[in-house]
């Protein structure tokens, strides 16, 4: 994700950056150390899409400031 922003690894946790998922569960996380987008739990694709081919799971990243 820095990598792709743009950004430096200091400039994640300046900016605040986070990741924004509806729901209770939070699947994605940033680690901020490297700046990679990680899973931040096991994600069980029968459980979550079982009548649907196509599984899809949306977040936000959500960046202060101007890029």
């Amino acid at each position: 994700v820095a990598k792709d922003l743009g950004l430096q690894l200091p400039e994640i946790r300046d900016r605040g950056v986070r990741i924004i998922e509806r729901g209770r569960t939070q699947y994605f996380g940033l680690n901020g150390k490297t700046g990679h987008l990680v899973t931040a739990e096991r994600i069980d694709r029968e459980q979550l899409c079982r009548l649907v081919e196509k599984c899809v799971l949306r977040c936000e990243l959500i960046v202060a400031g101007e890029m």
